[in-house]
């Protein structure tokens, strides 16, 4: 689901907060770059709520807000809904003009994340951590 411009600001000081916000704190957050009526940001993050893009929980009197999803994964369901009823063949293609126009950073994240996903692939050890010594094959006929 695509989001428009004011949302996805909305939703940027969401995932930059780390902790659910209510609406005055959205608003001043916001505020504090351009001006916006603080009913504005009560509609966007209702509209957000119906949407199932942000969770809402009363606290007190007032509802506090989070994203549903992490920003990665709400990108790619946008990125999946793109392609939604493309026919497979002009999938493919689409695909690949994507994979054409990325970074060479881009192309090492995407070629690390499927060789991850290749049948048999061994997880990569996450930075600064250590993956354990692969067992040996057990002895024939034990």
């Amino acid at each position: 689901m695509a989001l428009g411009e004011l949302e996805r600001e909305v939703m940027d000081r969401l995932w930059a907060a780390g902790t659910p916000l209510t609406v005055r704190e959205v608003h001043e957050e916001l505020a504090a770059h351009r001006k916006i009526a603080y009913t504005t940001v009560m509609t966007v993050l209702d509209r957000l709520a119906k949407k199932s893009v942000v969770r809402q929980e009363r606290a007190g009197r007032a509802f506090r807000y989070s994203p549903a999803a992490s920003r990665e994964q709400m990108v790619a369901e946008v990125m999946m809904d793109a392609l939604g009823d493309v026919p497979s063949d002009d999938r493919q293609a689409a695909l690949v003009h994507f994979v054409g126009s990325v970074s060479p950073a881009e192309l090492a994240a995407l070629r690390e994340a499927l060789d991850a996903m290749a049948p048999g692939a061994t997880p990569a050890a996450t930075p600064g951590t250590t993956q354990p010594p692969a067992e040996p094959d057990p002895a024939p006929g034990s």
